[in-house]
């Protein structure tokens, strides 16, 4: 895989890449389509429930994602009562969800334009997980920002999917 790709579809399958998801539906013509993926060994329904973590902390690098607080390492009683509106990620809303399987984020602003994205859980046998991120973004029309976001973010979606990843596995 070369770096372009590396950076638009880190640890996804060509399967995944064409699947649809909630996130496409959200961002009218995305100027760029990143997506995100990782196998877990912990079932569907605990990773989920470390997914509604989000609402309290990134789970990325803490100390640029969230002002150098250490993001919760025990899951939050009541994390997982979701509400369509609901801060998320501290820059996110919660736009959709569905119980035990997908979570869907969105954000307007004028750093980084218009972001959807969305988590999905699936099943991948033996009582593991497979973990999809998605985000279709329609950038602000700041020069090079595309590039530069994009492989920010895949420094700090990566940071964040494998320590969701460690922390469902410690807790399966």
């Amino acid at each position: 895989m070369g770096l372009r790709e590396l950076v638009k579809s880190w640890g996804s399958t060509a399967a995944e890449r064409a699947a649809p998801l909630r996130c496409d539906e959200l961002v009218p013509d995305p100027k760029a389509m990143l997506l995100r993926a990782v196998d877990i060994d912990a079932p569907p329904a605990l990773v989920y429930r470390w997914l509604c973590q989000l609402r309290f902390a990134p789970y990325s690098y803490d100390w640029i994602d969230n002002w150098g607080r250490r993001s919760p390492q025990q899951l939050t009683p009541g994390a997982d009562r979701l509400e369509r509106g609901q801060r998320m990620v501290s820059i996110f809303r919660l736009a959709d969800f569905q119980p035990g399987s997908r979570i869907t984020l969105e954000q307007r602003g004028r750093l980084f334009g218009h972001l959807a994205i969305t988590y999905a859980v699936s099943e991948r046998g033996q009582g593991g997980s497979r973990l999809v991120m998605r985000i279709a973004w329609g950038p602000p029309g700041v020069p090079f920002s595309r590039s530069l976001l994009s492989v920010g973010d895949l420094v700090m979606a990566r940071r964040q999917l494998l320590n969701l990843k460690a922390l469902a596995e410690r807790d399966a």
